[in-house]
């Protein structure tokens, strides 16, 4: 293992990670500050944490019956994820460790959640056009029987949405296995759809991931995972105490109360997205895959160089090419402001 790396981004248009390039306006950002200077921070949080969750409650528009806990980022969540399904081997009967499955490529952190505490990971890979394998899904979990299947939606890297019908199978299957699943949409401030509908409040056996890194506050750190208020409730045994800072808290009601702000955000990203997808289009040897997110996955005659190359002209992306064999020449590009992204088309002709 090694452990998880950070690119130096001093000086560069950085387009590697997912993050809104908006700041918040300079009025906000005083408002802001003077709201954090007055917090207790000699205490630990208290019930304004519970404030947050009905916060977010009414933002998404919770089914009756659920409930919803936080995490320190959605990897925290994860994480508790696969420690509170860490079931030994030989308890019920079965004497195989407890195991996660989830498509690849995807999310890496699913799988080294399942490593670093013990649960077996079972990736399955994705057709050749980014698509779940309906078959080997379903062979895959009637063979491991997961105890946690995720399903990213969009998918990260590639940035598409699975079709609803062979999703909906997957899931029905997962949970006759006696298995949950974990629809991940980290990315749903820029997707066309989310599980959050009529869908979700369906099953007693899925769980819906989400973070504000995506919303506005990758600095914040701050996720929250939903479910049936039974599966919640045991979830939450293992959720350390005070896991969400009187700072980070504090900062998520803020932006909850300006939502309008981060909602116009992500119509610019959105538009900014189409822009990009189009100007891509075009480019010779370039094949750009249609995006669900703030990234769009390129694939180019030469992955290394086209990286190295950007990153001399000072355009930081993200090169994805090692991380599975579907992923071969491929460059994931974060989309950001207008001029960022313009920035980065030149560095890639260039390059090109």
């Amino acid at each position: 293992m090694h452990a998880y790396a950070i690119q130096d981004s001093n000086g560069m248009v950085k387009l590697d990670a997912m993050e809104n390039p908006h700041r918040l306006p300079l009025e906000l950002q005083a408002k802001l500050g003077q709201r954090l200077g007055t917090l207790a921070l000699n205490r630990y949080p208290d019930n304004r944490v519970n404030v947050l969750r009905q916060a977010l409650a009414r933002y998404t528009g919770m089914p009756a019956g659920f409930d919803l806990m936080l995490g320190n980022g959605s990897d925290e969540l994860i994480g508790l994820l696969a420690l509170a399904c860490d079931v030994p081997p030989g308890v019920g009967n079965d004497f195989r460790p407890a195991s996660v499955l989830a498509p690849v490529p995807g999310f890496v952190m699913y799988a080294m959640s399942a490593a670093l505490q013990g649960l077996a990971f079972h990736g399955v890979a994705l057709t050749e056009d980014f698509e779940l394998d309906e078959a080997a899904m379903l062979a895959a979990i009637g063979e491991h029987q997961p105890a946690i299947t995720y399903l990213a939606y969009p998918n990260n890297p590639t940035a598409n949405l699975w079709d609803d019908a062979v999703m909906e199978r997957i899931i029905n299957a997962a949970g006759e296995q006696g298995g949950l699943v974990v629809i991940d949409e980290a990315y749903q401030p820029f997707s066309s759809k989310s599980y959050l509908d009529d869908r979700l409040a369906r099953h007693s056996h899925v769980l819906l991931l989400r973070t504000l890194s995506k919303f506005g506050l990758a600095g914040v750190r701050l996720g929250y995972l939903m479910g049936p208020s039974a599966l919640i409730a045991e979830i939450d045994k293992v959720r350390p105490p005070y896991n969400v800072s009187v700072l980070n808290c504090e900062c998520a009601l803020f932006a909850l109360e300006h939502k309008d702000i981060f909602a116009a955000q992500a119509l610019d990203l959105r538009q900014q997205r189409a822009i990009v997808l189009k100007a891509l289009a075009i480019l010779p040897g370039v094949r750009a895959y249609p995006s669900e997110a703030n990234m769009i996955l390129v694939r180019v005659p030469d992955a290394v160089k086209t990286f190295a190359g950007m990153k001399f002209r000072k355009v930081l992306v993200k090169n994805v090419s090692a991380m599975h064999p579907l992923l071969a020449n491929c460059l994931r590009l974060t989309v950001g402001t207008s001029d960022e992204n313009q920035q980065m088309l030149g560095a890639l002709r260039e390059c090109l």
